[in-house]
């Protein structure tokens, strides 16, 4: 076990600690090694965490839940009464910013929303969508380097990435579950990548959850997470290009989240029920299974694999065995043809098959409950 120091973390994270261990919990030992994000939209919860949040994440369900929120009613109401004569998609568009705007006085970086997860294999629809945030963005004051568009890693849908960015729009390839997805956000020219640690479905039935003691070494989901941070870290190096920055993402314990520290990930976004078991944690390096080194001022130029890890990507628990090994390449071109040699590469693995299909259902599912509200509230106006 390693006991690296906390010297030497890039800038003041506020979260009162003084060098050492003492008195420190979890999440303010995370917030040393990675940056933390809240995948939540609730400014109240944001203001009150004992670490300045760096990102705010979401997703079409959280979008759908503060909807109902009592601080969000009457805007939602007034939305609706503006833009009725455009359709849901722009009042959508308008109240899910809005949701933004409240928030992002109490984090450092950026705010994220998804773009509609049933257009997921529309290149154009994606465009329209990341577009219609963008504009709404600039409307209430938010510039392009506090935003960043969720993209679904699909062939057609991050194919629209490089025409966003050269817009200045930056995205995140989330719906994530393996390398070649990852490498073909690398070609797309993503700022971030979410790679799920845990499938959806996990979340709601513990079955299908990997309860693992030690879940750098042992979860499912590691030996893929440590694969794409390994492949990132050989193409800066091989071709100076800036890679996605990895943002973990679904986790369901703390010392999941402590694992993607360990691993390197350069950012974690986590629920407030995973946040407030962090803040409740004591922090003894002694009783953990290993440890990360504080977060590098650029997370590939230096890139180690902690001694403890190097053998966790060469096994990979979720391979199926008759899965080819060249269909993950760096050679390869993911997003020619529309994406056809991604879409080739995900069928081939049918666990990236099962966990989209389920991710995009989900969040079509929460899309939907709003565009019924949205279409009530139209007819209330």
């Amino acid at each position: 076990m390693t006991t690296n120091g906390v010297n030497g973390v890039n800038g003041t994270h506020g979260n009162g600690t003084n060098g050492t261990s003492k008195g420190q919990t979890w999440l303010q030992k995370l917030d040393e090694l990675l940056n933390v994000d809240v995948d939540w939209m609730d400014p109240t919860y944001s203001k009150n965490l004992s670490i300045t949040p760096n990102d705010q994440t979401s997703n079409n369900l959280w979008v759908n839940q503060q909807m109902d929120h009592e601080e969000n009613k009457e805007m939602v109401k007034q939305v609706c009464k503006e833009l009725k004569s455009q359709g849901w998609k722009a009042a959508y568009t308008r109240i899910a910013v809005n949701m933004c705007k409240n928030n992002i006085d109490n984090i450092r970086g950026r705010v994220l929303l998804q773009v509609y997860p049933n257009e997921a294999y529309d290149t154009q629809a994606v465009l329209d969508s990341a577009r219609a945030y963008a504009k709404e963005f600039e409307r209430v004051g938010i510039s392009q380097d506090r935003y960043c568009i969720k993209i679904p890693s699909t062939g057609p849908a991050l194919n629209a990435c490089q025409t966003l960015k050269k817009e200045g729009i930056r995205t995140l390839g989330t719906a994530l579950f393996g390398l070649p997805q990852a490498i073909a956000c690398s070609q797309a020219g993503c700022l971030y990548i979410s790679p799920y640690f845990n499938e959806v479905k996990a979340h709601d039935d513990l079955k299908l959850w990997p309860d693992v003691e030690d879940p750098a070494t042992q979860h499912t989901m590691s030996a893929r997470t440590m694969q794409i941070l390994e492949t990132y870290a050989r193409l800066y190096k091989e071709t100076g290009k800036e890679q996605p920055l990895l943002k973990q993402a679904s986790f369901i314990t703390a010392k999941e989240a402590m694992a993607a520290g360990e691993m390197g990930c350069h950012s974690a976004t986590i629920s407030p029920q995973v946040l407030d078991e962090l803040a409740s944690l004591q922090y003894d390096g002694s009783k953990q299974p290993g440890e990360g080194v504080p977060k590098p001022a650029h997370v590939y130029s230096n890139a180690k694999t902690p001694e403890r890890l190097l053998k966790v990507s060469k096994v990979d628990p979720l391979k199926a065995a008759e899965i080819d090994g060249k269909l993950a390449s760096t050679d390869i071109d993911y997003l020619a043809n529309n994406g056809a040699e991604l879409e080739k590469a995900i069928k081939a693995d049918p666990i990236t098959v099962q966990r989209l299909k389920d991710a995009l259902e989900l969040f079509t599912g929460g899309l939907m409950e709003s565009k019924g509200k949205i279409e009530k509230m139209f007819e209330k106006v």
